[in-house]
């Protein structure tokens, strides 16, 4: 299903960046990808290739994933953030929710269950 949705995935995991974006290509999403939170926003700074949807890991050797969430909601407010965490207590999820994260997802997670949250995602109405 071929589709026109940007995607940048935020993660410090080598392999769950590569088989995040193997598999998101592999259902047609233009997928770019970032190893830390500076590099995410360095690729969030450029308006015109900004993505629809964010694949924001929690826990990042230079960030968090809530201080990270906030920096990125300013330079792209109509933009989605998935949040992704294996530490996802509920005190955790409550706050993302209440920032304005989109959806916060458990690690390890099936790749089909992102695909489509994305799309739903990307087709929901800002906040």
């Amino acid at each position: 299903m071929p589709s026109d949705l940007r995607v940048l995935v935020v993660d410090d995991e080598p392999l769950i960046r590569w088989s995040l974006s193997q598999a998101l290509e592999e259902r047609g999403f233009d997928v770019r990808v970032a190893s830390d939170g500076l590099t995410a926003l360095a690729a969030l700074a450029d308006d015109a290739s900004q993505p629809d949807v964010v694949l924001l890991d929690y826990m990042l050797p230079d960030s968090n994933g809530l201080s990270l969430f906030e920096r990125i909601r300013d330079l792209m407010p109509a933009g989605r953030v998935i949040l992704m965490t294996a530490y996802g207590s509920p005190e955790v999820v409550d706050k993302a929710l209440q920032l304005g994260v989109y959806r916060v997802v458990s690690k390890p997670f099936e790749v089909t269950d992102i695909a489509s949250m994305i799309r739903h995602a990307s087709a929901a109405t800002p906040a």
